[in-house]
């Protein structure tokens, strides 16, 4: 009885120190290295107006349209989000891809975009969501079917737009992991520096 209640106290007393080491100290370790290393990236990689005020995140997609949900014309399209661009509920959409739900809403994406950008061909990233609902980056392909209509909005010559894009678009991830990108949060703030 005794050796059973000495092994059970030497397991209740590490459960205790590693929950404290491993739960809580390396937890602290790891934001600290983090505020230190990376603040911009540790603290949400928040985008800022010149007055300070918060205007979205690099990391998180956002809506560009109006109180109707229609597109506003003068500014580039995110990605379709399952989560309707809210952070707390980052979820993809879980339907198949012969569920009905997802094919009528892949196809009622194509003709807002063909409606809203004029052009037959849309890229697979234009009416469908990310994994997360969340992706804050748009393809090249996509964003160079916007430009048209953002230029025309914004009576703008196409190639300043064109050359925003190009400015904006991000190389792929160590060089090749991924595709080239483009981040629409700071290409629509590009824009209205203009």
């Amino acid at each position: 009885m005794r050796t059973t209640l000495r092994t059970a106290g030497v397991a209740v007393r590490a459960m205790l120190v590693f929950t404290v080491l491993l739960g809580v100290g390396y937890m602290l370790l790891i934001t600290a290295i983090g505020q230190v290393a990376l603040p911009f990236q540790a603290n949400g990689s928040l985008v800022r107006s010149a007055d300070g005020t918060v205007v979205g995140s690099q990391l998180l997609g956002q809506s560009f349209q109006d109180a109707d949900g229609q597109a506003l014309p003068q500014y580039f399209q995110s990605r379709p989000s399952a989560a309707s661009y809210d952070g707390a509920a980052s979820t993809g959409s879980n339907l198949g891809p012969e569920n009905a739900d997802l094919i009528a809403s892949i196809e009622e994406g194509r003709s807002a975009f063909v409606d809203l950008n004029g052009q037959g061909s849309v890229p697979a990233d234009a009416v469908t969501s990310s994994g997360s609902g969340l992706d804050p980056d748009i393809s090249v392909a996509t964003a160079e079917r916007q430009v048209a209509r953002v230029a025309e909005a914004r009576s703008i010559p196409v190639s300043d737009v064109e050359a925003l894009v190009a400015e904006h678009t991000l190389p792929r991830d160590l060089g090749y992991l991924g595709d080239p990108r483009v981040n629409v949060l700071e290409l629509n703030r590009a824009l209205d520096a203009l």
